[in-house]
């Protein structure tokens, strides 16, 4: 699969949404790509998630323990995308600020990789790996459906994406004067 068929299911879905939005990583932009709407649709979600396992496979030598997701946003495509590499799904989820294992306990030198949903900073893949490395695992990968930053983004370990989407993204003292005139909205799930 590649870059322009997962966009052309983000817009079947109705899920590229053009005005002025504040990201989960605070920049302003554009462009928001709401997965929520293409995660609705089981058939969707299936492809993306079977093509990003395939792509997974390719990529990482060696067994693959655990699909690890950071809640919210890389709860269902990691679960997805675990269900075609045929290993269990987990999440990490905030708790006191900061991403925790909370539900789950893993055993020491078990090989993991992060599934999210899109990245633009990588933020959240950082914390996850913080918090998986404190326990213990080894990070072999972490892997998006869509990269924002189209390979721009320094996670700390190889990064798969199923497509590479640059949009353009700025802070928020730095607009363009046309996306300054729009008022912002906040759709992602940072504080949640």
């Amino acid at each position: 699969m590649n870059t322009d068929e997962v966009l052309g299911i983000f817009r079947e879905a109705g899920a590229v949404l053009e005005g002025h939005f504040i990201l989960t990583s605070g920049l302003r932009s554009p462009v928001f790509l709401q997965k929520a709407r293409v995660f609705m649709h089981a058939d969707k979600t299936e492809r993306l998630c079977k093509a990003l396992a395939g792509k997974i496979r390719e990529s990482v030598p060696g067994r693959i323990d655990y699909v690890v997701g950071p809640a919210i946003g890389g709860l269902i495509p990691a679960y997805e995308t675990s269900r075609h590499l045929g290993v269990p799904a987990i999440w990490v989820e905030r708790e006191g600020g900061e991403f925790r294992l909370r539900r789950f306990e893993i055993a020491k030198g078990s090989r993991v990789v992060i599934v999210e949903d899109i990245v633009t900073t990588g933020l959240s893949i950082r914390e996850t790996i913080d918090c998986l490395r404190d326990l213990g695992a080894e990070v072999v990968a972490a892997a998006c459906i869509i990269d924002r930053s189209a390979g721009k983004t320094d996670v700390g370990v190889p990064l798969i994406a199923l497509a590479q989407y640059e949009v353009p993204a700025y802070p928020p003292d730095r607009l363009p004067p046309e996306l300054a005139a729009i008022p912002a909205v906040k759709p992602g799930s940072r504080n949640i």
